[in-house]
């Protein structure tokens, strides 16, 4: 049994997110595991760097710049604050677009860090438009990584950077869901094959790129009249996209996913891409659907072909995998289970938070040494 008590003191970590409950990464890899952390003893102090009003933003018209700064700022301010703290939890890094030594400087030299990535933003500066971009920020996450006690990787091509650019210590722990708010989707279509199946995507307007590709694909099937599609989250008219929209809510989100019948994730081959987490597929599976997906990163774990879903790599084969799944209710409802049976094992709440208390508790306890 973890106890993070010793000699009348509970262990206090600074959890410094990028979003409140409204940013998808901070909640799911960090929020949803406060609970757990508390009940072992932790005394949890957080703050977030962006406001909802600047996530709902990136949206529509764009971030604020001067809601940026003014985040940055106080996040500086936090920065020095934490030094009073066993740990500091990071989510990405501290001081995004900022340099590496003004971030490491204000750390406190002293405390714990351990830092958390759900996604490759570390391509971001790499591979950036801009040279000056490029030139001041490419090694900065290089930089947190090695001043890092544990960085967290929320999949294997992320542990594998980490490792590369010097990290002391690495655990990967996939991006997972609660299961008692997931339950199996009922579908619309999945057993009576009465009514065309829901194809479904959800996510942000930062991916939504990725479904631009398929375009054709949807337009072809939509007229046919075999099916329908449906994006969560964005609008997709905006995007040129042919599909219906539904607006995401944190309250609604699961069971926006149940109305649907199949669940994709399309992918491109670019290096951030490769570091996704492939939280859809896990959301879509937790509710008992089967999933399409592009044969890149993790994905390829997730999805075991011909089991849980398909990979689809060209425009034929999403065509193929899509119309194969639409005629057959029975398919659909098999590869469901069995992509549920997997979340169960190995992409829930219950399987992750001891391992992450865990590690938390042996970085924390350091401090006391």
């Amino acid at each position: 049994m973890l106890c993070t008590k010793r000699a009348g003191f509970r262990l206090k970590i600074t959890a410094l997110t990028r979003y409140d409950r409204r940013g998808a990464s901070s909640r799911l890899r960090f929020l949803q595991y406060f609970p757990e952390l508390q009940r072992h003893g932790f005394v949890l102090q957080h703050e977030f760097l962006f406001p909802d009003v600047y996530v709902e933003s990136l949206q529509f018209e764009g971030a604020s710049r001067a809601v940026a700064s003014r985040a940055l700022l106080k996040r500086a301010f936090s920065l020095r604050k934490a030094r009073h703290c066993d740990a500091i939890w990071i989510e990405k890094d501290a001081l995004p677009w900022l340099p590496a030594f003004l971030e490491c400087k204000l750390l406190p030299q002293d405390v714990p860090l351990a830092v958390d990535y759900d996604d490759a933003v570390f391509h971001q500066y790499e591979d950036h438009s801009s040279s000056f971009i490029r030139f001041f920020l490419k090694s900065k996450h290089q930089a947190l990584i090695r001043r890092a006690d544990l960085v967290i990787a929320g999949n294997q091509y992320i542990a594998d950077y980490a490792w590369r650019v010097g990290a002391r210590r690495v655990e990967v722990l996939p991006t997972v869901v609660d299961l008692e708010r997931y339950q199996l989707s009922s579908g619309q279509s999945s057993l009576s094959g009465s009514t065309p199946p829901i194809v479904g995507w959800i996510g942000q307007r930062s991916t939504a790129s990725f479904l631009r590709t398929l375009a054709p694909v949807f337009e072809h099937l939509g007229k046919s009249g075999s099916m329908s599609f449906r994006a969560i989250g964005v609008d997709a008219a905006s995007l040129y996209l042919p599909m219906s929209s539904e607006e995401w809510s944190e309250s609604t989100e699961v069971a926006s996913i149940q109305k649907l019948d199949i669940g994709i994730m399309p992918l491109d081959e670019s290096p951030f891409a490769r570091g996704k987490c492939g939280y859809k597929l896990i959301q879509y599976m937790a509710c008992g659907l089967p999933v399409v997906a592009s044969p890149v990163g993790v994905n390829n774990t997730l999805v075991e072909h011909g089991v849980n879903g398909f990979l689809a790599n060209s425009l034929a084969e999403w065509g193929w995998a899509l119309q194969a799944l639409a005629k057959d209710p029975a398919l659909r409802y098999r590869m469901g289970q069995a992509g549920r049976a997997k979340v169960e094992r190995e992409y829930c709440l219950k399987t992750s938070a001891p391992l992450l208390t865990g590690w938390l508790t042996e970085v924390a306890q350091r401090s006391r040494i």
